[in-house]
């Protein structure tokens, strides 16, 4: 099955209109225009102008070098554009889209319902998901797109695909999901996971834009169709969506600030909730008195119901002040005060992997993985091992290259990120690897504690 991202490069768009002859008509008749209209406003209408103004188009360009050039050409270089889509998700100018629309972009131009125009940059990416967050600086409060839920999609549902399908701005298609829980592999290292299938028409430039409920309400980003196919079309579920984007536009990731709450977004039976699962010890939350458990409603005036809402809210806070955490602990409301420290660089990939893991990493070939086995399509060659760490108690060795941990491929940095930063990390230990070793493959489990993190049971203190 070939699989095609959805986006577009630009060119020039042609449109031919049509001149119309306009009939006289014989008779009295007068328009009822009030009928007209509550028949003509269906729901998709009202869906389609509640989130309109949250959803804009995105160009960006880049240089490559052109196939054909010769090495010595005067001109062996071409600028290439794109086309996509993205949704704002924070009234400050913070915008989700996919990564493989802005990926190596040289400039990124955003251009909103009202026609306004940005140059955007790049502020956080996850290469895994295929999810990036872009800013602009807008000079007022933008509109951020209503949030759904995709834990309770069903198939049959109606939805709603908007993006900048073929360069055409606010493309609207309807459909309904024809299936969840899809897998799509659309290249040698992207592969999609959980995700939902639809068959409203996704478009080259629909990438990155939203996939709606019929309220209105977001239920996935839009990913992927398959060439050569007619409906059949791919989203990422929003759920999945939040809670990495939530990490994309942490205080740690934008800021440099770290505030030391692990957490993650929970269903209650009519609701969601953020509940705190772990504290890094000597941290500003450690301080604060927060403990694993609690149930964060509220920064500030700020209502607080998924890991995105916290995150959100301590964004841009000034250091060394005081912030009002509404918590509630074994049914009870208490009210912490949270203190964000200066910022700092923060701890990068190789700290973190030395630390964790106890493993110094860098990317093998594809080609070198493959020499005794097609099945991988590349790893991390471990170039060191610290003593008594979880990687030197399993044997791992100098010159291994780690191919797998838990379900996931690793081919690079990000992978290994992303197994190391995900906020149900523990649930999945001991951590089930897999290396090359020559000719075999090797798996173990890695026991690792997590010396910097207080850890406890899955139950929330919420009544």
């Amino acid at each position: 099955m070939e699989i095609k991202r959805t986006r577009q490069p630009a060119g020039f768009l042609a449109a031919t209109w049509l001149a119309l002859a306009c009939l006289g008509c014989w008779g009295n008749f007068e328009p009822q225009a009030a009928h007209a209209s509550s028949l003509r406003r269906t729901a998709i209408v009202e869906a389609v102008q509640k989130v309109r103004d949250s959803v804009v188009n995105i160009q960006g360009r880049k240089i490559v070098r052109a196939e054909s050039a010769e090495p010595g050409s005067n001109e062996p270089f071409r600028q290439v554009n794109g086309m996509g889509t993205g949704v704002i998700i924070d009234a400050r100018g913070f915008i989700l889209t996919n990564y493989h629309v802005v990926e190596n972009v040289e400039t990124i131009q955003v251009t909103l319902a009202d026609r306004r125009t940005f140059v955007a940059r790049l502020a956080s990416n996850d290469s895994v998901s295929d999810l990036a967050v872009i800013k602009i600086e807008a000079e007022r409060p933008l509109p951020v797109i209503p949030w759904g839920v995709s834990s309770d999609l069903m198939p049959g549902e109606s939805v709603i695909a908007l993006g900048n399908a073929f360069g055409y701005e606010h493309t609207v298609t309807r459909g309904i999901i024809s299936s969840l829980h899809r897998e799509v592999q659309v290249s040698a290292t992207q592969k999609y996971h959980d995700l939902i299938q639809t068959d409203a028409s996704i478009n080259p430039g629909n990438s990155g834009g939203p996939l709606l409920n019929i309220d209105g309400e977001m239920v996935g980003i839009n990913v992927a169709v398959r060439v050569g196919a007619q409906g059949i079309g791919f989203a990422i579920p929003v759920d999945e969506v939040l809670e990495i984007a939530a990490r994309l536009m942490s205080t740690e990731q934008i800021d440099r600030v770290v505030h030391g709450v692990v957490g993650e977004t929970r269903s209650l039976e009519t609701d969601r909730c953020f509940a705190v699962v772990g504290i890094r010890q000597g941290s500003a939350a450690a301080k604060s008195g927060l403990q694993p458990g609690d149930v964060i409603t509220a920064v500030e005036e700020t209502p607080v119901k998924r890991a995105i809402d916290f995150e959100r809210a301590l964004l841009g806070r000034p250091a060394e002040q005081p912030l009002a955490l509404s918590v509630q602990r074994n049914g009870q409301l208490q009210t912490l005060e949270l203190v964000l420290p200066s910022s700092s660089a923060g701890e990068d990939f190789d700290q973190r992997a030395w630390r964790v893991l106890g493993l110094r990493l860098i990317p093998a070939s594809k080609e070198e993985c493959q020499r005794t086995t097609s099945r991988y399509r590349g790893g991390m060659r471990v170039l060191a091992v610290r003593p008594d760490s979880p990687a030197s108690r399993q044997g791992i060795r100098t010159g291994d290259v780690l191919v797998g941990m838990h379900v996931w491929e690793t081919i690079s940095r990000d992978n290994v990120s992303y197994v190391l930063n995900r906020a149900d990390f523990d649930s999945f230990q001991p951590l089930k690897f897999f290396v090359l070793r020559g000719d075999e493959t090797l798996y173990g489990f890695l026991q690792i504690k997590r010396e910097a993190t207080v850890q406890v049971s899955r139950k929330t203190n919420r009544n």
